[in-house]
């Protein structure tokens, strides 16, 4: 599976942005999928995830009620709409893929494939 993530780019605190991540290759297989960010000097960290069956979403407590995560399976896209954004949204964000039944889906570990991330910038 192939993860291709794009939609990053330089913003205002209180502006928009609307991250798209498209899987390619054997992306039938694909069990959930999940958005991570990592700024800089610091670990990469869990932002929201998906079930590609069931549709379940997660999110970490600090982006709730601003970003949305959705998935369109006829398309193999996965979307982060990040609304109200904070200077401590800064980060590059990449896209996971699993295609494992289970597993902490919190945990980069949780994951078997990777996007190449896409850098988000908001300003103050």
């Amino acid at each position: 599976v192939q993860l291709q993530a794009s939609g990053g780019g330089l913003v205002q605190t209180g502006g928009s942005l609307r991250l798209s991540c498209v899987a390619s290759g054997r992306a039938f297989f694909i069990y959930d999928m999940g958005w991570f960010r990592q700024a800089p000097g610091k670990e990469r960290e869990f932002v929201s995830s998906i079930s590609w069956t069931g549709g379940n979403t997660a999110y970490a407590d600090s982006v709730k009620g601003r970003f949305t995560i959705s998935g369109d399976n006829a398309k193999n896209t996965v979307y982060l709409e990040m609304n109200t954004l904070k200077p401590e949204d800064t980060a590059v964000y990449y896209c996971a893929a699993t295609w494992r039944r289970s597993g902490s889906r919190m945990n980069p570990s949780g994951y078997d494939f990777w996007g190449q991330g896409t850098e988000v910038t908001v300003s103050s």
